[in-house]
């Protein structure tokens, strides 16, 4: 039995979804199968009831499921007690940040909790949320920064983790001005066709975007001439005015003042109010770690980085 084929049974077992487990887990579906085919073939019974809407735990898996999950919470604390004890990471406090994160909130909140005292060596992976989970699900981060939504809840549910709400943002449509200062792509308007800035499915803000605003009142009139995971890619194409695009306030926030970009649209209804939030697993770290997330408090008080939805303005 190899220990890959037990994450990728919490995997699935957690989304309910072959999909979505095999993307989260960064293989193909077809491959992801086959592992979890592997499982139970080597313990000799279904694993999963499948259905065409998704898949549930059988008797059997559902007797797993405990034992896997304390099998692998004990190997990574194993993994991570030999990489601490041969190189000392112990001491390095070990972040994964989606990227419009790493280039508005994270510098700022970091600022803030260093006026009480110093955080100590910090290695920062920036990437899409999808390469963020994935470091997360292998154990190679202590906490991962990302954007939240209720209704977009993502991979990680307690018991297995935990999370602190940090500050707050919000997710609007913007375009490029016009010579009269309107927008050149505007939601409010009568356009029969409005050229879209997307997000890839490997984007969070684009999970999000999914789940509030396309499920609710899909957009046909959208027609998509450009896709990327980045936000910041998006945003220096909307600049150049190639279209609409949904972008975080707070990173928009500079082109705003600037007058390089205006609001598509001035309906609150095109908006989504966001979190942002701190997750790790609930398996002990280690000193440093745990340190660091003591000193995060839950009522968000010390988070000066956060949007200001009142006044649009960072903090």
């Amino acid at each position: 039995m190899q220990f890959v084929w037990l994450e990728d049974f919490l995997t699935l077992s957690d989304l309910g979804n072959f999909t979505r487990a095999a993307q989260a887990r960064n293989v193909t579906q077809p491959a992801f199968s086959r592992r979890i085919r592997a499982l139970e073939d080597e313990l000799g019974t279904p694993l999963f009831d499948r259905c065409a809407t998704g898949v549930t735990l059988t008797s059997a898996g559902a007797a797993l499921r405990p034992g896997a999950e304390d099998l692998v919470q004990r190997m990574r604390q194993v993994v991570r007690e030999v990489r601490r004890v041969g190189s000392e990471e112990d001491a390095t406090l070990q972040f994964a940040a989606t990227h419009a994160l790493s280039f508005t909130f994270l510098p700022s909140w970091m600022r803030d909790l260093e006026r009480l005292s110093p955080v100590g060596p910090l290695r920062l992976v920036s990437d899409s949320l999808r390469g963020c989970e994935a470091l997360m699900l292998q154990g190679d981060v202590h906490f991962l920064l990302s954007h939240h939504h209720k209704q977009a809840p993502g991979l990680f549910f307690p018991p297995r983790f935990k999370s602190k709400v940090l500050g707050h943002d919000r997710l609007e449509p913007f375009s490029a001005p016009g010579p009269n200062g309107n927008p050149l792509w505007t939601l409010d308007g009568d356009a029969k066709e409005i050229s879209y800035l997307a997000y890839s499915s490997e984007s969070g803000l684009g999970r999000i975007l999914t789940a509030t605003i396309f499920d609710q009142q899909p957009v046909e009139r959208l027609k998509t001439v450009v896709t990327s995971h980045l936000a910041a890619a998006l945003k220096s194409l909307l600049r150049d005015g190639r279209g609409l695009a949904w972008l975080p306030r707070a990173l928009a926030e500079e082109d705003l003042a600037a007058g390089r970009l205006v609001p598509a649209s001035v309906e609150d209804r095109w908006n989504v109010h966001l979190d942002i939030v701190i997750t790790r697993p609930a398996l002990h770290q280690g000193s440093a770690a745990e340190d660091f997330w003591s000193r995060i408090p839950d009522n968000g008080r010390l988070h000066l980085g956060a949007i200001n939805l009142n006044t649009g303005r960072l903090r």
